[in-house]
């Protein structure tokens, strides 16, 4: 008889929880209560329904368009636990997109919820491998089918088998994809398997468990995303969550009202989102009647600018930086600080919205153009280059993209940044970002952070334009407050000291500034500077 050989599977999350948490409620907006044994029982039911009824084999893709719901979160597990592959599909992307994707990873099933059957019609005749149908309804009554759709999803785990056994496989077998957000071309594909999950869900439940001045996630905790769970498995907190059994709260579309009613109503402490999804809810009307207090948030996508990091912790929230990427799973690194670290308020500040130290498992360096790591000096720039067991590997049928990504045997970010004496990363750019001005490298997200400090201001973004001269030129796209007013010359004022102080380059006195009334986004909410700089 020999040793269980004990492989790291996406279903071994489940032990924990069943275990010590069985009554622990999983709540879907106001409309659904379950607790872990219920879970457990609907990922078992779904598992063997996609199986026994639909046909689903070991190696099929099996996607998903769906709010973050309960039942994503049933996907989460059940699709992989099977073998097969869990596609999250970006619903934001175009439907020309969207076929691409779908038909880029041979998707056999496809899980719809009725709110994107319009978009779905937008697919007809495009889709070259869905060959079955599922929907997905918040209705109590059962829907009447559209003619392609072999169930819903509800009638369909009524047919499955609550005890359903998983089996045992190779944990290298791939759990994942999806599709990056395609503003440079078209969306690529990237890939994870059960194993990384695993390790990325340990190291992330590690960092933040162990965390010593603030922003510690665990047990008493409550947890509700605020990042598309279709957009790098909600950065893998659902993962993370389940297995620490805490209680877990999923709101559907994304509406600021209903986000601060779940927070107040169902104590929600830990989130995550990006920059964006943060200032709609600090600016909503109901704002004032939330309590924020005890709400802990990772802010990541995209720099989170020193601006917004005040306005939420003149609200109390616990707010910090983490960084990471599709390609990494994502999470790389956090801006918690040290206990030594919280006495300086602007100290403490300045960290809160760095990409911060890197989690466990993760060889994270700043290099030059040869590849040599530089000096952790706070000062050298350079591309991050990262290895961890959880980077994609590649991207789907991609081989020259993908040797680009590996050159050098490191995962190259695409991020400029420096690292300090203590490990603490600050990212300083993107490479396709960066501002290049008679010669020297320009900070947009410095420069944006600097002007978001403004009260007046709302949100900015800083881009490079072709300048004759200078080669490039940076411009700030400036959004006001509502019945507020600005000057250029005000907004000027704090990186005009900096120059003179020589803390920044003297290059950004040439910055120009428009007023604007809206900033474009990409379908994650980040600031999509393609757009920007082409609409210049």
């Amino acid at each position: 008889m020999s040793a269980y050989a004990y492989p790291l599977l996406i279903k071994q999350l489940l032990h924990t929880p069943l275990a010590n948490a069985p009554g622990q409620s999983i709540v879907y907006r106001d409309r659904v209560r379950l607790d872990y044994r219920s879970l457990i029982g609907r990922i078992g039911r779904l598992g063997s329904a996609l199986q026994r009824q639909l046909g689903v084999l070991p190696g099929q893709t099996v996607a998903v368009m769906d709010w973050d719901s309960h039942r994503y979160l049933e996907c989460f597990f059940a699709i992989p636990m099977l073998g097969a592959v869990l596609q999250t599909v970006n619903v934001r992307l175009s439907p020309e997109q969207i076929a691409y994707t779908l038909n880029h990873a041979r998707a056999d099933v496809l899980l719809v919820h009725e709110d994107f059957l319009p978009l779905l019609a937008a697919l007809q005749g495009k889709l070259e491998t869905v060959a079955r149908f599922v929907l997905l309804t918040d209705a109590d009554a059962p829907p009447e089918l559209p003619a392609q759709f072999s169930s819903d999803y509800e009638a369909l785990l009524a047919l499955g088998d609550p005890a359903h056994q998983f089996p045992d496989f190779d944990e290298n077998t791939r759990a994942t994809t999806f599709y990056t957000t395609g503003t440079t071309g078209l969306p690529k594909g990237v890939y994870f398997s059960h194993r990384q999950l695993v390790l990325h869900t340990l190291a992330t439940a590690a960092a933040l468990g162990t965390a010593s001045a603030h922003g510690r996630f665990g047990g008493g905790d409550v947890y509700m995303p605020i990042t598309p769970m279709f957009h790098v498995h909600a950065w893998g907190f659902p993962y993370v969550a389940t297995m620490l059994g805490v209680k877990q709260v999923y709101p559907g579309r994304y509406q600021p009202d209903l986000l601060l009613a779940l927070i107040r109503d169902e104590g929600v402490t830990f989130s995550h989102c990006v920059p964006t999804i943060l200032h709609l809810l600090l600016t909503s009307p109901l704002i004032d009647a939330t309590d924020l207090s005890r709400w802990k948030v990772v802010i990541g996508g995209s720099a989170l600018p020193k601006g917004l990091a005040q306005a939420a912790l003149a609200r109390g929230v616990d707010i910090f930086a983490g960084y990471g990427l599709s390609e990494t799973c994502p999470i790389l690194s956090l801006g918690l600080l040290e206990e030594s670290e919280t006495a300086d308020h602007d100290a403490a500040l300045a960290q809160r919205v760095k990409a911060g130290r890197a989690i466990p498992l993760v060889d994270l360096r700043v290099t030059d153009a040869d590849g040599r790591e530089l000096p952790h000096d706070g000062q050298s720039a350079g591309e991050v280059v990262v290895r961890a067991p959880w980077l994609t590997q590649g991207y789907l049928h991609d081989e020259a993209a993908s040797g680009v990504l590996w050159a050098g045997g490191y995962l190259h970010t695409g991020d400029i940044g420096t690292r300090d004496a203590n490990g603490v990363l600050n990212i300083t750019d993107r490479l396709k970002d960066v501002i290049k001005c008679s010669g020297e490298w320009l900070s947009s997200l410095e420069l944006e952070s600097l002007i978001s400090e403004h009260p007046a201001v709302d949100e900015v973004a800083v881009i490079g334009l072709p300048d004759p001269k200078w080669g490039e030129r940076p411009c700030a796209l400036v959004v006001l407050k509502p019945g507020m007013t600005a000057t250029e010359e005000a907004l000027r004022v704090p990186f005009n000291w900096r120059v003179e102080a020589g803390s920044l380059p003297r290059y950004a006195r040439l910055m120009q500034i428009r007023f604007v009334t809206r900033l474009p986004r990409t379908s994650v909410g980040k600031m999509d500077k393609k757009a920007m700089r082409g609409g210049y």
